[in-house]
């Protein structure tokens, strides 16, 4: 293969995924590190990826880029919706206990599936056994807010427009008061060595108010953010219980997970 058709590919595989490794681009094209990384200078030279450690992501994606939660809502929808299945599986089936939702359009597939089997349980609208659910984003807000058998809990703040999401010094002293059973967190990157991430610092104070209440934490992550980095760090991976994501970390992640105690599972 000539050298720039092998940058064409590896061009492509960075726009389907948003970010490749130089190890997993040594394995598939049986080329040594040392050649990928020169790909990747020439890619990057032509504005076509840029260049991070350990490998390379998309040309605009930066540390600060956010997509508003409309744009995420629409993206990935099999691999959320398979993510969110699996999520409810941790959700006792007895309608009882306490549960957090954070801001997300994975877990607001969440919100939904949780609303159906909701409403469809008998067990749901007996008295005292209701299913505490605490959320500080205003969509999962509204989905849940008249589900029988749910006792919704609003954190305010001021809302962040972008993510439709209440942030601020209110929500993050009003989610330090909590101590749910289960925290489904969201976020924009999961590093091996940077952990949690996420663009925005308010929203990051937020995460990691809700990363330090609850008793188990489960963070719900597409494929598109695995070893990815953002701006602002939230949580590091020792902080995590579980991680349900749509396909194999990298090995570079994945030992990074084993050694922090996370179980990973594959939607």
């Amino acid at each position: 293969m000539f050298a720039e058709e092998r940058q064409q590919k590896i061009a492509e595989l960075v726009a389907g995924s948003g970010r490749v490794s130089v190890t997993l681009l040594a394995e598939r094209f049986r080329i040594t590190t040392e050649t990928v990384r020169r790909d990747l200078a020439t890619l990057e030279t032509a504005g076509t990826v840029r260049r991070v450690h350990g490998g390379a992501v998309a040309a605009d994606r930066f540390s600060t880029t956010e997509e508003s939660i409309n744009e995420r809502a629409i993206q990935r929808p099999d691999q959320k919706r398979r993510i969110a299945e699996a999520a409810m599986a941790l959700i006792p089936q007895a309608a009882s206990g306490s549960i957090l939702i954070d801001a997300g359009s994975t877990t607001e597939v969440l919100a939904d599936l949780l609303s159906r089997r909701t409403a469809v349980e008998p067990s749901a609208t007996e008295p005292g056994a209701e299913l505490v659910v605490i959320t500080h984003a205003v969509p999962i807000a509204a989905r849940l807010s008249s589900t029988p058998g749910i006792a919704l809990q609003i954190l305010g703040g001021r809302v962040r427009g972008l993510t439709q999401a209440a942030v601020g010094q209110a929500t993050v002293e009003a989610a330090q008061r909590m101590r749910p059973d289960i925290a489904f967190i969201g976020t924009n990157g999961i590093h091996p060595s940077f952990g949690l991430s996420t663009p925005d610092p308010e929203e990051a104070a937020v995460k990691a108010a809700f990363v330090h209440s609850a008793r188990r934490i489960v963070v719900l992550a597409d494929s598109s953010k695995l070893d990815a980095e953002t701006l602002v760090q939230f949580a590091s991976l020792k902080d995590l219980d579980t991680l349900i994501t749509d396909s194999e970390p990298s090995p570079e992640l994945a030992a990074a997970l084993t050694e922090a105690g996370v179980d990973v599972v594959i939607a």
